[in-house]
């Protein structure tokens, strides 16, 4: 299942900065965000999907940080079934940050759609393209791929790629972690 290619890309963007730049749980302990050098290289892997090719300075990942915080609404209210509040916060986010359209090709590829602020920042230019990606999945059929991890002490967000559909998890950890205390659980009891 894909959206197209750009959208699967910055949509996978949204998905990776939400998780590596906002405080929580993660596959049953606290998260905190790393810091420093640390959190830069995770933000530049978590733009790869989107074509991320540049180094990042240190002021837009802080940034960026702020624009996660604003992108986990969004997977927050689609998982809790409220599509309507994570409507109201994609178009919050598509006049924040301006997202305007722009045709573009480069490194050998087609024609294709991008999204870019208005002022050309990088954070604020991925804020537009995130907040644009996460409106095209709204306005479709396919709202319902959007989600918080449904795994105990967990709150990561993912984006369900799967051709059924039927993805609550959001890595194979969390999802084997709660088959294998389902397990326990049978075996406890039968004995």
């Amino acid at each position: 299942m894909n959206f197209n290619s750009h959208t699967d890309g910055v949509v996978a963007v949204a998905v990776g900065l939400v998780n590596v730049l906002t405080h929580g749980t993660r596959r049953g302990r606290a998260y905190v965000p790393p810091e420093g050098e640390e959190r830069r290289r995770a933000v530049f892997e978590s733009l790869r999907p989107g074509g991320g090719r540049a180094e990042i300075a240190e002021e837009e990942v802080a940034e960026l940080a702020g624009i996660a915080a604003e992108l986990r609404a969004v997977f927050t209210a689609v998982g809790r079934g409220d599509v309507d509040a994570a409507a109201v916060q994609v178009n919050r986010l598509l006049a924040e940050y301006r997202a305007r359209p722009h045709l573009d090709r480069h490194d050998g590829e087609p024609w294709h759609l991008h999204f870019h602020g208005s002022d050309g920042s990088p954070a604020r230019d991925w804020a537009a393209s995130c907040a644009t990606g996460l409106a095209v999945v709204l306005g479709g059929e396919l709202h319902d791929r959007l989600g918080v991890c449904t795994a105990p002490v967990c709150d990561r967000v993912y984006v369900d790629t799967s051709r059924n559909g039927t993805r609550r998890f959001c890595s194979t950890a969390c999802q084997n972690r709660v088959k294998a205390a389902a397990f326990r659980a049978r075996s406890g009891s039968s004995g």
